[in-house]
C-alpha cells in the first residue's frame, strides 16, 4: 500500500514560488556567516551557521559526504567553429572511479553531450598546454543510450592520468540555475573543506557552509564524526517533469562506506545527524543493502544496488536497523572488504520510514524536486511552514544559499 501511496503523490503539491532574486548566485565571503534555520518539534528558530556546534546534542553521531567535485565539463571546438560540450557523468570502462582516474592512455565514460547533433562520428580533439608541452585529448563516441553517450577519451602522453587531464581541460560544473559561467572563485567555494574523494559532478551543498573553525568546534564537543561517499550525479539538477512521482525515474549514484562508519552506526545509541541529503540517502540505503544481504538465500542478488521502490515493499522492512548493519558487517568479513561499494536509486518521499537518521542539515531546495519530497518525508507538512519562514526572513536559496537543521518529525 505504501508504494501505491507514494507513486500517486502529485508533484504539484510540493510547489512554492521561488523568484530568481532569492537564488544565491554566489556564496557569502565567510561560509559560516550564512543563516541557519533550526527546526525541532514544530518550533522554528533563526541562527547563524557558526552556531551549529551548539545545536548538536552531545554524544550524537554526525556523518558527512566526503565526495569532491571534478572538472566534468569539457568544451571541444570543431573546425567548423561549433562547440560541443561533453559532460562526464560516471566511468564506464573501467567502472571504478579511482581506477578510471588513474588511467594513463584511455578511459570510457558515460556522458551527456551538448550540441550533440553537430557531432557526427568523427573524433573531437582538444589541445591542452602543459608545462611547455601540448597534450592532445581525443574524444570518440562509442555508443548512445537514452540521450547518454559512451565516450572514449584518449591522450598522447602517459605521464598524465585522466584525473590530470580533467583538472587541466575540464571546467567545474556549477549548477545551471546560477545562470552564469564558472569563475575562478568557484574552484574553492564549490568544494567542501572536507572533500577528499573525486567523483561528483555537483557539490553536496549542505557541506559548503562548514569552515575549519566550525569543524574544530564540533570536534571539541562530545560528538562522533564519520564519513561516507556518494558521488552526486547530474540527476540532482533534473526536475520532476511527470505529474505523479510514480512516473519519475531516479538516477543511479555510487556510494561507498568504510567498515568503521558502519561499526560506529551499529554502536550508536544517540541521535544520528546527516550532513546533506546525499549523506542521508547513503545512510538510509545501507538498511536495504543489509536486508538484501540477509535475504540472499531467499532472493539472490547479482550486485549491491538499492532500487527506487524497494523501501516501500513490506518484504524489505522485516529486520531491525541494527540487524541490517550487523548483516553488512558479516558480509564484509566474509568477503574481506574494508569498504562497502554499492549503488542506490532510492527515492525518499512522504510515506518513507527512516531507519537511522534523526537530524538533517540541508539547504533550501527547488520547488517540485525530489529533494523537497525528501524534506517533506522528514518533517511532514511543516516543510511549508519552514520554507515560508525562510522566505519571510530573507534566507538565500539553493546551492550557495543558507541552510537548515531539521529534526525528524515524530508521530
Amino acid at each position: 500500500m505504501k508504494k501505491n501511496f507514494v507513486e500517486s503523490i502529485d508533484i504539484s503539491d510540493y510547489n512554492y514560488h521561488l523568484s530568481d532574486d532569492r537564488i544565491a548566485k554566489y556564496p557569502l565571503a565567510e561560509r559560516d556567516q550564512s543563516k541557519l534555520l533550526c527546526y525541532r518539534n514544530g518550533n522554528i528558530q533563526s541562527k547563524n551557521f557558526y552556531e551549529l556546534p551548539e545545536q548538536l546534542p552531545s554524544g550524537c553521531l554526525v556523518i558527512f559526504n566526503n565526495t569532491r567535485v571534478i572538472h566534468a565539463r569539457i568544451l571541444f571546438k570543431k573546425p567548423t567553429g561549433a562547440t560541443i560540450e561533453v559532460f562526464c557523468l560516471s566511468p564506464y570502462e573501467p567502472k571504478e572511479y579511482a581506477v578510471s582516474f588513474a588511467q594513463t592512455k584511455a578511459t570510457v565514460w558515460t556522458c551527456m553531450v551538448g550540441n550533440a547533433k553537430r557531432w557526427k562520428q568523427e573524433g573531437l580533439t582538444l589541445e591542452i598546454p602543459v608545462d611547455g608541452e601540448v597534450l592532445i585529448l581525443v574524444a570518440k563516441k562509442t555508443a548512445v543510450h537514452n540521450q547518454e553517450y559512451e565516450v572514449e577519451f584518449s591522450w598522447n602522453n602517459p605521464d598524465y592520468t585522466f584525473s590530470d587531464i580533467l583538472e587541466r581541460a575540464g571546467n567545474l560544473p556549477i549548477p545551471p540555475y546560477l545562470n552564469r559561467p564558472t569563475e575562478e572563485s568557484d574552484e574553492q567555494t564549490y568544494q567542501t573543506v572536507y572533500s577528499q574523494v573525486e567523483g561528483s559532478v555537483a557539490a553536496p551543498t549542505a557541506g559548503l557552509h562548514f569552515t575549519n573553525d566550525v569543524m574544530e568546534s564540533i570536534k571539541e564537543k562530545n560528538i562522533i564524526l564519520s564519513e561516507v561517499t556518494l558521488h552526486v550525479g547530474a540527476g540532482t539538477f533534473r526536475p520532476v517533469k511527470e505529474d505523479k512521482i510514480g512516473d519519475h525515474e531516479m538516477h543511479t549514484e555510487l556510494i561507498s562506506v568504510q567498515r568503521d562508519t558502519i561499526e560506529k552506526m551499529l554502536r550508536n545509541e544517540n541521535e544520528l545527524v546527516a550532513i546533506g541529503t546525499t549523506s542521508l540517502r547513503t545512510i538510509e540505503s545501507l538498511y536495504y543493502l543489509g536486508v538484501k544481504i540477509l535475504r540472499r538465500g531467499i532472493a539472490p542478488f547479482d550486485n549491491l544496488i538499492v532500487e527506487q521502490w524497494e523501501p516501500y515493499d513490506s518484504e524489505n522492512n522485516i529486520f531491525t536497523p541494527k540487524e541490517s548493519l550487523a548483516g553488512i558487517l558479516e558480509y564484509m568479513e566474509e568477503k574481506k572488504l574494508s569498504v562497502l561499494v554499492a549503488s542506490t536509486k532510492i527515492i525518499i518521499a512522504p510515506g518513507y520510514e527512516f531507519k537511522f537518521v534523526d537530524g538533517l542539515l540541508t539547504n533550501f531546495h527547488q520547488p517540485q524536486s525530489t529533494l523537497l519530497l525528501l524534506v517533506s518525508a522528514f518533517v511532514g507538512k511543516d516543510w511549508m511552514r519552514i520554507y515560508d519562514f525562510a522566505m519571510h526572513n530573507n534566507y538565500r536559496f539553493l546551492s550557495y544559499g543558507d541552510s537548515s537543521l531539521l529534526w525528524k518529525k515524530t508521530k
